[in-house]
């Protein structure tokens, strides 16, 4: 079943969603529909010269804009791109969405047309590099305000998508705190902790700021005001220190003729922390598939969000969250 893409969305334009599915039908062989203005998609695949690919394309005559209010969006736009992609899974006819666009519409779209797990807090979910092996944090950014019991669901769900897709048959689960011992933290998550000791998860305890990228645990729980802070520092963090090691390189003589010998591993650490590898964030607890990407992404991101969407599907994960839940 084809993943359903939202087209119009995100910060470089119709032609990189574009590109991005072209170039996931050809590697991964993943079918698509573009949601948008069906003239200036056809015209981009006319243009691209690849024909015979399995991509189709739904027509939506509005976009919800990145800096519009959400719920006003989808209220006066209803035949939104966001919109009409998220009514193809709940029809039947694609199997989950991709999207770069307004991420609060995609997260109020998704609810509105798919619902959400009952009884569930959804959140987003995304893959960090570490020292060691990619770590999945939960939340970061669905949820601001969160009951100890939200955590806790995280967790569980946390604990899925790692099984699933990074291949961990028993994730290590890590409560991100002040501190690792059981009694530091706010209330919340004292309260987190315990319910998680008791869970039957394979939770190892809590998890200081300085040891998310160690590698040492599979999954970082927190809420959705601290994990988009700690997901947000981390992307200006690693965008800085190439920016700091490119001005060095190129005010040294010496430095450059290094970074001539040095340049294989210069390129295999930026491809490590560069974000469009992991493809997008995936909107766990909904009644269905959601990969939320970044509005900068281009089409390799695109296309390995894509990816990651189809692979979701292809593994039932929708059902072994509601199971495990």
């Amino acid at each position: 079943m084809p993943v359903a893409v939202d087209a119009m969305g995100g910060d470089h334009g119709p032609q990189v969603l574009v590109e991005g599915a072209i170039l996931a039908a050809k590697e991964f062989g993943v079918e698509s529909i573009l949601v948008g203005d069906e003239a200036i998609l056809r015209k981009a695949l006319e243009e691209s010269g690849e024909q015979g690919l399995p991509i189709g394309i739904k027509h939506a005559s509005q976009v919800v804009e990145m800096d519009e209010a959400p719920s006003e969006a989808l209220r006066k736009k209803k035949n939104s791109t966001i919109k009409v992609a998220f009514e193809l899974v709940k029809e039947g006819n694609a199997s989950s969405v991709v999207s770069a666009g307004n991420s609060g519409a995609t997260m109020a779209s998704a609810l509105v047309t798919l619902g959400r797990i009952k009884g569930v807090r959804p959140a987003i979910a995304t893959v960090m590099p570490t020292l060691k092996e990619p770590v999945v944090m939960i939340d970061v950014g669905a949820n601001v305000d969160c009951k100890p019991i939200h955590l806790y669901q995280f967790a569980v769900m946390g604990n899925v998508f790692a099984r699933e897709h990074l291949k961990k048959p028993n994730p290590r689960i890590g409560l991100l705190s002040i501190g690792e011992e059981d009694t530091k933290g706010n209330v919340q998550v004292k309260k987190a902790y315990d319910m998680l000791v008791e869970s039957g998860l394979n939770f190892v305890g809590n998890v200081e700021g300085r040891e998310v990228f160690k590698g040492d645990v599979d999954v970082i729980v927190c809420d959705g005001f601290v994990g988009n802070i700690c997901l947000k520092l981390s992307e200006g963090l690693a965008e800085s220190i190439l920016q700091m090691l490119k001005q060095e390189i190129e005010g040294s003589l010496v430095a450059s003729m290094g970074y001539a010998l040095a340049k294989k591993a210069f390129k295999k650490f930026r491809k490590k922390v560069d974000y469009a590898e992991y493809g997008g964030a995936p909107l766990l607890g909904i009644n269905g598939i959601a990969i939320i990407c970044h509005g900068r992404s281009k089409a390799r991101a695109i296309k390995n969000a894509i990816k990651v969407a189809n692979d979701l599907s292809d593994v039932n994960l929708n059902l072994l969250l509601e199971r495990s839940l």
